[in-house]
């Protein structure tokens, strides 16, 4: 009795005569000899592995492999342990791909990283009649060292951004101070109001000093009677 998500491989006279299932099958006792198969999603973790990066960084990466049996002659005369084989197979894969990246790919680019290793792992697997399809990057553990310059480089990353919006933001007053310059100069009325705008500014904050601002202009005629004088 087979269930519905299994399949016989029966062999009869040691030469393979056919898939049977799901349900109830016949076999011939002595002549016949069945192998069961699995047909579900397999999730298989891969331990954790030492990898040195392209920029030559150890760190320790784990990964989580998806796989079913599409062919069950295949996973079962093409490889002798299908489940261990996958196993192993993707913990070498997950080395060599790893190792030709940098870590800021590494730590950028993990979609990338998980559609390349499936595709390799669903091409070499392919003879055994198993489609590999989905692999996750689920853990990437950084030295304690790596950790600490990293951490050093975003801060240093942040005071770059912060100084660039600064310098921007004087920037752009600079530039409507100047504009605001060649209003004043062109219409002289236009200070006066800033002087009034900043006396009314001045008696909102209930201040017990108020400073009036004199114009220049409305003192010169004294200069001027006082140095003929002279």
């Amino acid at each position: 009795m087979l269930k519905e998500y299994q399949r016989g491989v029966i062999f009869r006279l040691g030469k393979v005569s056919g898939v049977k299932g799901p349900g109830l099958i016949v076999v011939w006792p002595v002549i016949d000899q069945m192998k069961r198969v699995d047909l579900r999603v397999v999730t298989m973790d891969v331990p954790p592995q030492d990898v040195i990066t392209k920029d030559n960084v150890s760190v320790k990466v784990n990964a989580v492999v998806y796989f079913r049996v599409l062919d069950p002659v295949k996973a079962t005369i093409e490889v002798e342990n299908y489940h261990y084989a996958t196993s192993q197979l993707a913990q070498t894969t997950l080395r060599s791909v790893l190792g030709e990246s940098v870590m800021d790919e590494l730590l950028s680019n993990r979609e990338q990283i998980n559609s390349h290793l499936q595709s390799i792992l669903d091409r070499l697997t392919d003879p055994w009649g198993i489609k590999v399809t989905m692999v996750e990057v689920k853990h990437v553990d950084l030295p304690v060292e790596m950790q600490r310059v990293m951490a050093r480089q975003a801060e240093a990353e942040r005071d770059r951004r912060a100084k660039i919006i600064y310098a921007d933001a004087e920037f752009q007053a600079s530039q409507k101070l100047a504009d605001a310059a060649d209003i004043i100069s062109t219409h002289p009325i236009a200070l006066q109001l800033r002087y009034l705008q900043t006396l009314t500014e001045i008696a909102s904050e209930h201040n017990s000093t108020t400073i009036f601002p004199l114009p220049i202009e409305l003192i010169k005629p004294f200069l001027k009677l006082v140095k003929d004088q002279e």
